[in-house]
């Protein structure tokens, strides 16, 4: 089958594949809401490896790029660093607190607010002017960064199965976020 543009391009340019993991992270919070109470935890830390990946990935790859690539990119960066600061903290301290928590669904509903808030303020102050001042290599190198970053998190469970990425996405959301930046800083070539 032949693939049509926007297919090919999904593939290989950031923009696209940044988008597509807003779709993700709006279905992983569907999940974690939709969940019987017995397998929420799952649901959740799904949610949190996803959000780990696609986060620092941004930092990492995106926003620096914004900063100099757009006419007020330092202030977009830092609104957006902002936003990404307090649904941290958030994620953190539900972490913590476990699904199990009696504020569980309520932080959940909090933390959703914020970060589809975040996204859609990335799209419209910072994907939108990277695209129109970034060539088709920019991105398709950027893609490569958060591909490798994706490539990290599984987005379902499998039992039984011990692998390298199983190991590296234990741990905190803090922890995950910094496993997750050295394989995208090796990833563009950059040291960890």
């Amino acid at each position: 089958m032949t693939k049509t543009a926007p297919e090919k391009m999904a593939e290989t340019d950031v923009i696209e594949l940044l988008v597509a993991q807003h779709g993700m992270i709006r279905n992983l919070f569907d999940e974690v809401e939709q969940a019987p109470a017995d397998q929420r935890g799952e649901a959740f830390t799904r949610l949190v490896r996803m959000l780990a990946v696609h986060e620092t990935a941004e930092e990492e790859i995106v926003h620096p790029y914004a900063r100099g690539k757009i006419d007020g990119g330092e202030g977009v960066v830092e609104d957006r660093l902002a936003e990404e600061n307090r649904a941290k903290e958030m994620l953190s301290a539900m972490d913590q607190a476990g699904p199990d928590a009696p504020d569980f669904m309520e932080n959940l509903l909090m933390l959703r607010g914020a970060v589809e808030a975040h996204a859609r303020a990335e799209e419209r102050y910072e994907f939108n002017k990277l695209i129109a001042h970034t060539t088709e290599a920019e991105r398709r190198s950027m893609a490569a960064g958060v591909k490798a970053a994706e490539a990290m998190a599984p987005t379902h469970p499998h039992p039984g199965t011990e692998s390298a990425t199983k190991n590296v996405l234990m741990g905190t959301p803090i922890a995950m976020m910094d496993r997750v930046r050295d394989v995208v800083r090796q990833a563009m070539g950059k040291n960890p």
